[in-house]
């Protein structure tokens, strides 16, 4: 048994469940009036209703006793201070730094990286004020009217969801397109819809060595030169977000407009620092800063808020209340609003590539569950996609709803649909169907009894299934910037009750080395020694490609 199966706290969680486990929220709502109102919770222009869970008073009351005991306030203060919580790369994780208003103080190895934040800022915005104005202009003389954004993993997945999430305040003549799959289709197909010499590429690579990036980055120059275009005008078309000033001259890129960031800002954390020069781009520096402004007021809320009150920490808990109690290895992400098409997609990475684990940060191994899989799509659309699973499935799947209040694009009685749509799938998770409303709905009508007896097994819904509802004031610069770090904080608390680091992601870097190896081997013909599959497929496609 592990050090954190063996607490009192979560032995009392276990006994809790056994005891719990049979118990209908549709019961629990039927005998407390109140229970929306003890347990829903409002702060950073979002109200968080976590009412249609599996829990009671006394649950929440063991949950946040589990987070006491972890100290997951003193664990968060060490976060924000600068302490080297990323143990297994000797890093500090200071993404919530780069959110910090200027003029803030915090000494990392005697620096105020708050200053150094905010000068960084300060050269990203003065060139996207160029971008955006027109001032800065290509080799030819013609404003810059599309952006590429050529990186992978936290150097795509955030800024592509942002500036999604954020397009009613795009400059909508700069057109946003971003580049990750190695796949040459991904960056050929981006090809054909930008001019050369309207169109900027940012090449966003911490080190400048990241394969699918620098391929990606080297067909880019490739296409420009063949567009007629000469080395030196690679400058007026090329910038880079990195650290490897020598790598990124080389590739012809001026290093005045290299935009650096920080080892203790991790890639999945990243969207803050100059790693967001896109979506700087796209929504213009005030926007931004709305952004920037939004997150920091939920890590002032995640640091200063008690725990029965504190967003991140209650969805955090909950979280492990139904991975480690219940066996949940999934949840769903169901933004009802499609400019947060990309949310889920971004979430994956944020929280997978976090706590994906089997180690703790001792070094020994998990005897309970941690990272679980998520996924999801927009509502509506997975209502007649993947719904049915969640409704009448075999697996509990707890799920998150994200909708705002109010609409960017009030059409008609769309938003009213689209809300309507959200709250009542909630309470259908939680309430159901029971047989015998079935065989009365069936009944009245207008069905025989043999065809009652048929079908109601089908139209049955066991309900009980928990989800969590975030209703945002509005979507718009501050709330998504608030909503993703409520997220990431959220990862934190579960992370660190399962006693993991939240912040390194080794699991990346086997099939990176691996593939180093096949490619050379594809390469040159000459197949090393394999497993008798990976010979038989590196033969096989060698046929393909010699």
């Amino acid at each position: 048994m592990s050090k954190l199966t063996r607490l009192p706290q979560w032995q009392a969680l276990q006994a809790h469940y056994d005891d719990l486990s049979q118990v209908q929220m549709r019961d629990l709502f039927a005998q407390d009036d109140q229970r929306f109102s003890t347990f829903s919770t409002q702060s950073c222009g979002m109200l968080l209703d976590y009412s249609k869970n599996r829990i009671t008073r006394q649950t929440m009351e063991l949950l946040l006793s589990l987070a006491d005991a972890m100290d997951i306030a003193g664990q968060a203060d060490s976060m924000v201070s600068g302490g080297r919580i990323n143990a297994t790369e000797d890093r500090s994780v200071l993404h919530t730094a780069l959110r910090k208003p200027r003029g803030d103080k915090l000494l990392l190895d005697g620096v105020n990286i708050v200053d150094d934040v905010h000068a960084i800022a300060d050269q990203a915005a003065a060139f996207t004020d160029k971008i955006r104005s027109g001032e800065w202009r290509g080799y030819t003389g013609k404003p810059i009217r599309s952006i590429v954004n050529i990186g992978i993993g936290g150097s795509d997945l955030g800024p592509l969801m942002v500036c999604e999430a954020l397009k009613p305040w795009a400059q909508r003549d700069l057109e946003m397109h971003f580049v990750s799959n190695v796949d040459g289709t991904h960056i050929a197909e981006t090809l054909t819809r930008v001019d050369a010499e309207t169109t900027l590429f940012i090449i966003a690579s911490k080190t400048f060595t990241t394969l699918e990036t620098l391929a990606n980055a080297h067909s880019a120059r490739n296409w420009f030169l063949d567009t007629g275009a000469t080395e030196k005008d690679v400058a007026r078309h090329f910038v880079a977000v990195s650290t490897n000033a020598e790598a990124v001259a080389g590739f012809g890129i001026d290093t005045d407009n290299m935009f650096r960031f920080w080892d203790w800002v991790g890639g999945r954390y990243s969207l803050w620092s100059s790693i967001g020069l896109a979506i700087r781009l796209s929504i213009g520096n005030d926007n931004f800063d709305a952004m920037l402004s939004g997150a920091h007021d939920m890590d002032q809320h995640f640091a200063n808020t008690e725990y029965k009150n504190n967003l991140p920490v209650i969805m955090g808990l909950l979280g492990v209340w139904y991975s480690n109690f219940f066996n949940a290895r999934t949840c769903v992400i169901a933004p009802y609003d499609q400019y947060l098409h990309r949310f889920p997609a971004y979430l994956q990475q944020l929280d997978m590539e976090s706590n994906g684990k089997s180690v703790t940060m001792e070094g020994e191994s998990v005897d309970y569950a941690t990272g679980p899989v998520l996924w999801g799509e927009p509502g509506t659309n997975g209502q007649h996609a993947f719904f049915q699973l969640i409704h009448q499935g075999t697996d509990l799947i707890p799920a998150d709803f994200i909708v705002p209040a109010v609409s960017q694009n009030p059409v008609g009685a769309h938003h009213k649909m689209l809300l309507a749509n959200c709250i009542a799938q909630t309470e259908a998770l939680m309430k159901g169907k029971t047989l015998e409303e079935v065989q009365a709905e069936l009944t009245t009508a207008g069905r025989s009894p043999a065809e009652v007896e048929s079908i109601a097994p089908h139209k049955v819904f066991s309900g009980n299934r928990p989800s969590n509802t975030l209703v945002l004031d509005e979507l718009n610069p501050k709330t998504l910037g608030a909503l993703i770090a409520l997220y990431e904080h959220k990862v934190f608390v579960q992370g660190k009750i399962w006693g993991v680091n939240s912040f390194d992601q080794w699991g990346v870097e086997l099939g990176k080395q691996l593939a180093s190896t096949v490619l050379r081997e594809l390469e040159t013909g000459d197949i090393g020694e394999h497993d008798n599959s990976t010979s038989g497929l590196l033969q096989h496609c060698a046929t393909f490609n010699k």
